[in-house]
This record gives structure tokens, C-alpha cells and sequence, in this order.
């Protein structure tokens, strides 16, 4: 086992620089919804989709390994997982730039292959690493999870000068510049060995699908999620829209602040953490305190503090759930895990759809034709403020979900 130590530490550092390579998948095309509004004509509601069919593949990935787990060869799938991330990336990058008439058919086919590595991701690399010889297992996980948080900021700011320096209509070369980092990861799958995984736990997952509280933990997730990837898909869009910041200037201190923030809470909790209910807790609270300001406010400055303080707010929510069912159902099971996912990837996918219906419904409205005269705001501005508020109802039922979580597992305990 010493001997296999080193080659062990290789798949590790391979796994983390897959969630790196990883985080371009969701960071990048938010970042340039406005630009394909611009040269492609697609509407929100339609740019929106992109989010929902990216997370509903996902979805589907999840509940595959929920159920049918046994029946793939993880090792091979997991070394295949990047190469299906940069196959999809080229998709999305190539087709709009060689087809512009089928350019929103190239973005979902696009999104739907690397959306399929994404979610293999999400369910293959967390087992994997726990699965590896370590001395501190749940350092491991942190690490793992906050990367992804780091890489986020670093595409961003990668990506923001590139557009700033080449300009927004050479947004494809950039994305092919990415998609490099995925093939970086499948040579490195390629060559690292594979620990062995167990897999067979699904009866235990499946008594905990069954439970109210195994239900109310994948609730929670979803409501997490949900908070977390509405702000994160649609922050450069409202700053650069409904704030009226320069692409760059929101992209910085917008989308990269908020990716700091998200990784820093995890970090902070993976060295300091503990009580991780009133953690899950405080956090809901806080994004729906944020949501509001930021779609209430006046103010440009509150409002996107408001915006970048919802990383921190968010940043234990998906995490901190997967903790607190292991607390309440130890040695849960990949299949569970993969149900958990499962819950995140549909909140991440229902949210932000729903701000885009928001944000277009409201925009064309005659209540936002007249509200513009009197706020000296285009209908726009106006859209995209109340799809801010009405993101700003799942941390309030999260909060609400939490604050009967605790009540329920107090008074479990005192029985």
C-alpha cells in the first residue's frame, strides 16, 4: 500500500484538476449570455434553457447512477468523463461560429455533451477520492469541493481579459482555449492508477430514499442549489443589464468576488467548521437577505455587494447538506449520493430557467412599460430586478425547510 502511496496522490491531484477544468462548464457561457443575445438574437428565456438543459442532463446522469450503477465500468468512465467535456465545448464553440443560422441548436448541442460530463463529475469524482489511502479524508473532500469555487475565479478572470483584450465576438476562440484544460485532465486519468471503488451499498441508500428525512436533506439540496446557481448564471447579466456596469467591470468584481467568497466559506468551514444545521441555516437566511437587496435597491454599490455576498451566503449549501445527511444516515452509499446530486443538478437547473421567464414576461409587460416611466429604468432594468426578487423565494424556503429540520432532529434527539 506505501508503495501505490505516490501514484495515489497523482489521481488525486487529477481529480482536483478535473473540478477546475470542470468549472468553465458553468462560469463561461453565463458570462456571455448577453453577447449571444446580441449576434445571435436569442431571447432569455431561451439563453435560460441553456441552464435548465444543462442541469437537467445532469439530472438524468444523477439518476442513472442512482439506480443502474453497477452496471458501468466506473474506472473507464471516469477517464473518459473529461474527453466528453472538450468533445462538448468544440460543439458549442464551432457550430455558431461555421453555422450561424443553427447557432442556439450548436450551444444545446453543445451543452447537452459536455452537460453529460459534468454530471459524471459531480457523482464519479467525490466517491473517488474517498476511496483513495489518506491520513485526513475529510480535508480531502473540502479541498476538492472549494476548488471548484477557485477555478470559477480563475476562468473568469482568464476569461474576462481575453474578451477585453479580442473583443466578444471572438468569444468561440476563447472557449476552444478552455477546452484544453479537460484534455489536460483525460491524459492525466489516463495515466493515474484507479483505487478501488465500493459500489455496492445501494440497499442502504435505498432505505434512506424511503425516510422523510433522507427526502427532506435531497429538499434541502435542491433549495441550496437553487439559491446558489440562480446568482451564479445570471450575476453578469444583471450587473451589465440592470446595473449598467461595463462586461468587464461586472465580470471582476461581479462573477469572480462571488466565486471567491463561495470558495473562502468553504475553505474557512473545511478549517474551522462545525454545527453545520445552524451553518445551512444562517446561510439560507442570509442569500434571501441578499436576493432582496439586490433586487430592491437603489443603490449600485448595495446592490452588487448584495450580488457577491450571496457566494458566502451559498457557499456551505450544497456542501453542508451532503455533511448533514451523512450525520443523520452514516455510510450512506454512492447511489445516495447520486440522489443527492440528483436534487442539487434539478434546483440548479429550475431556478435560474424560471429568472429568465421572469426576467422576459415582466420586460414586455404594460406594468413595466408604465413602472419605467416613473423609476427612469428600461423595462429591461425592470425585468431583470424583479427576476432577482422572485429568485429570492428558495432560500426563503430553505430557511424555512431548516428551521424544521432542526426542530424535527432536536426533538428526535431528546426522545
Amino acid at each position: 500500500m506505501g508503495r501505490n502511496e505516490p501514484n495515489f496522490k497523482k489521481t488525486k491531484y487529477s481529480c482536483y484538476f478535473t473540478y477546475v477544468a470542470m468549472s468553465s462548464v458553468f462560469c463561461v457561457p453565463p458570462m456571455l449570455f448577453v453577447t449571444f443575445r446580441e449576434m445571435y438574437g436569442v431571447s432569455y428565456t431561451l439563453l435560460g434553457t441553456l441552464v435548465l438543459i444543462n442541469f437537467c442532463t445532469q439530472l438524468l446522469i444523477d439518476l442513472v447512477f442512482t439506480f443502474f450503477t453497477k452496471y458501468f465500468n466506473i474506472h473507464k468512465t471516469i477517464r473518459i468523463m473529461p474527453l466528453l467535456t472538450a468533445i462538448g465545448m468544440l460543439i458549442y464553440a464551432l457550430v455558431p461560429n461555421l453555422l450561424p443560422q443553427y447557432a442556439y441548436a450548436g450551444l444545446v448541442c453543445g451543452t447537452i455533451v459536455f452537460s453529460v460530463s459534468a454530471g459524471l463529475s459531480e457523482v464519479l469524482l467525490s466517491p473517488l477520492v474517498a476511496a483513495m489511502p489518506s491520513e485526513n479524508p475529510e480535508k480531502d473532500m473540502s479541498i476538492l469541493h472549494s476548488l471548484y469555487a477557485y477555478g470559477v475565479l480563475f476562468v473568469v478572470i482568464v476569461s474576462t481579459v481575453f474578451l477585453r483584450i479580442f473583443g466578444t465576438r471572438n468569444w468561440m476562440y476563447l472557449i476552444l482555449m478552455l477546452a484544453v484544460l479537460p484534455l489536460i485532465s483525460f491524459v492525466l486519468f489516463c495515466t493515474s492508477p484507479m483505487p478501488h471503488m465500493n459500489l455496492t451499498q445501494e440497499n442502504a441508500a435505498q432505505s434512506g430514499t424511503r425516510s422523510k428525512g433522507m427526502l427532506l436533506c435531497v429538499l434541502c439540496i435542491f433549495l441550496g442549489s437553487a439559491s446558489e446557481n440562480t446568482m451564479t448564471n445570471w450575476i453578469s447579466g444583471y450587473l451589465e443589464n440592470a446595473l449598467q456596469l461595463p462586461k468587464s467591470v461586472g465580470d471582476v468584481l461581479g462573477l469572480a468576488l462571488f466565486a471567491v467568497l463561495l470558495g473562502l466559506g468553504r475553505t474557512l468551514y473545511a478549517k474551522y467548521g462545525k454545527n453545520i444545521a445552524k451553518v445551512l441555516l444562517g446561510g439560507m437566511a442570509g442569500a434571501f437577505v441578499c436576493y432582496l437587496v439586490a433586487g430592491l435597491s437603489p443603490n449600485l454599490v448595495l446592490s452588487l455587494i448584495a450580488c457577491v455576498l450571496t457566494g458566502l451566503c451559498t457557499s456551505m449549501l450544497w456542501p453542508g447538506t451532503l455533511i448533514l445527511m451523512e450525520e443523520k444516515f452514516p455510510n450512506p452509499g454512492v447511489a445516495a449520493y447520486a440522489l443527492m446530486a440528483a436534487g442539487g443538478d434539478f434546483g440548479g437547473s429550475v431556478a435560474p430557467q424560471a429568472l429568465g421567464i421572469v426576467v422576459d414576461t415582466v420586460a414586455e409587460s404594460e406594468f413595466a412599460a408604465n413602472l419605467s416611466q416613473t423609476l427612469s429604468l428600461s423595462t429591461e432594468q425592470i425585468g431583470m430586478k424583479a427576476g432577482m426578487l422572485s429568485a429570492a423565494v428558495f432560500p426563503l424556503l430553505g430557511t424555512l425547510l431548516l428551521l424544521y429540520m432542526n426542530y424535527r432532529y432536536q426533538k428526535k434527539e431528546k426522545q
